[in-house]
């Protein structure tokens, strides 16, 4: 059994060939860039904002109304909510962040619960939200399903703190099992050259800032 993240099955569909390096071999790290680092600071400004009322630092203002508006919808609010889910006999069942038998796992950046109903906000600090993916909201609704089995329908959303763009999507405890099983296709693909040891790289326009220099298709991106 694999365990797995959005983050990582997302770098195997990017290029099998990086995924091998960086979650099998371990021979390579992919360092964190400026881009990284400014998002990590702006989710910890946020959750620090909306878990204990610290004032938001200066170069983080934009977000005030966004999260303003956050505290105020009425609910018990979690800030970073490590979630795990297992395999068991009879399907699937949560279980820690760190457990042994962890098959998925995932951090919801705010979740409200009210009754039965929850929010679920997913912090991004991208520019556009051109490239949004929504499936990733789908694994997170899914685990909140199984960790608070008394919610029926959780309101998700893509929150592009920079842009402003405010991406929804509902999701209802009847399609719990179709969201669990969002990134199926995947996973096969995954199992299967784990299996035969085959890892392809991809070629694509990122590959000048891969942190496997080994592979073919690797390039140095020109300064601008």
């Amino acid at each position: 059994m694999t365990t797995w993240s959005y983050s990582s099955i997302k770098t195997f569909d990017q290029c099998p060939k990086k995924y091998y390096h960086l979650k099998i071999a371990k021979d390579v790290k992919d360092t964190a860039g400026p881009e990284a680092s400014y998002g990590h600071e702006a989710h910890s400004a946020a959750e620090k904002f909306i878990k204990t009322g610290a004032p938001i630092p200066s170069k983080f203002t934009y977000m005030q109304g966004l999260l303003d508006s956050l505290a105020a919808i009425p609910g018990e609010k979690h800030t970073e909510l490590r979630l795990g889910i297992k395999l068991t006999e009879d399907g699937y069942a949560p279980c820690g962040f760190f457990d042994k038998d962890v098959w998925w796992r995932g951090i919801a950046d705010l979740v409200i619960i009210n009754g039965t109903k929850a929010r679920s906000i997913d912090y991004k600090t991208g520019k556009s939200a051109r490239y949004a993916d929504l499936t990733q909201l789908d694994m997170i609704a899914a685990a909140l399903f199984l960790h608070f089995p008394e919610l029926t329908e959780i309101k998700s959303a893509l929150a592009y703190i920079v842009s402003g763009d405010f991406l929804p999507k509902k999701h209802e405890i009847e399609k719990h099992t179709t969201y669990l099983r969002t990134f199926d296709t995947s996973l096969d693909r995954l199992e299967k050259a784990i299996e035969s040891g085959v890892w392809n790289a991809n070629s694509s326009a990122l590959c000048g800032w891969c942190p496997v220099v080994s592979c073919e298709h690797h390039y140095v991106p020109r300064r601008r």
